[in-house]
């Protein structure tokens, strides 16, 4: 059995990592495309002039992004799942109930990148962005700083991290049998993960959606603040720091 263990962890580790290498390899393309990225988001020509197709490829664009941010750090409870079902279920592999959970945590996220696409659909049409996709505006700017750097020391910030924090907790309160099962446990994964960190995905607004060393950085803090354990603490540290940079913007 432990052999069992090991092997199912290592094929659910690796492809955790095949798939997050193809996301990050999906945005360096898309970043190096970035003439026809920018005709995508609108930069060069009026919302009249969008085709049904472009909205799709921005809604890709964010659902891509968002694959490559947040599967690293939801790691730890994948591997969990994994172990878990190969302990229930010995006879069988875990592979397919443990893809259905992890369909379930991406579903909440891929919905999340469809308002973020609607988003930045409607700050082009207000002429706050720019061709690479930033902020032209200090007051927008500062206030999704703020507010990223304020909901950092929330009672709701913390109540959801502390879920993505501890993946056997969380099992705990939520397991369920059978595929419907793992779906839902899946999407309440990505919902408390949504929780943790929507606002610091609205902070690709700010330097650049395709800024990829910005998109890196903020992948990082998310692992960082879920994995690490003075976690909690680096977070309402860089919640400070952002909040001063939005002042600073704003002032």
């Amino acid at each position: 059995m432990e052999r069992l263990f090991q092997r199912d962890r290592a094929l659910a580790a690796t492809a955790l990592f095949a798939v997050t290498a193809l996301a990050w390899a999906s945005l360096f393309r898309m970043q190096s495309d970035m003439g026809s990225m920018r005709g995508t988001a609108m930069s060069m020509s009026g919302m009249q002039a969008w085709s049904p197709v472009e909205p799709l490829l921005l809604f890709l664009m964010w659902a891509t992004m968002m694959v490559a941010m947040m599967l690293p750090s939801a790691a730890p409870t994948i591997l969990l799942v994994a172990t878990v079902l190969r302990r229930r279920r010995e006879h069988a592999s875990p592979a397919a109930p443990t893809s259905v959970f992890v369909s379930g945590y991406l579903l909440v996220w891929i919905g999340f990148s469809g308002a973020a696409a609607m988003s930045q659909w409607g700050l082009h049409q207000a002429s706050l962005l720019s061709p690479a996709m930033a902020s032209t505006s200090p007051v927008l700017g500062g206030i999704l700083l703020l507010v990223a750097g304020i909901y950092q020391w929330l009672p709701l910030k913390s109540a959801c991290l502390g879920h993505c924090r501890s993946p056997l907790g969380f099992l705990g309160r939520h397991w369920r049998e059978g595929t419907v099962g793992a779906l839902q446990m899946g999407a309440t994964h990505g919902l408390y993960c949504l929780g943790c960190c929507w606002a610091l995905m609205t902070l690709l607004f700010v330097a650049g959606v395709m800024n990829l060393l910005w998109v890196a950085a903020i992948a990082a803090l998310v692992l960082v603040e879920k994995v690490a354990a003075v976690g909690p603490w680096l977070g309402r540290v860089a919640g400070l720091m952002l909040g001063g940079w939005g002042l600073w913007m704003l002032r």
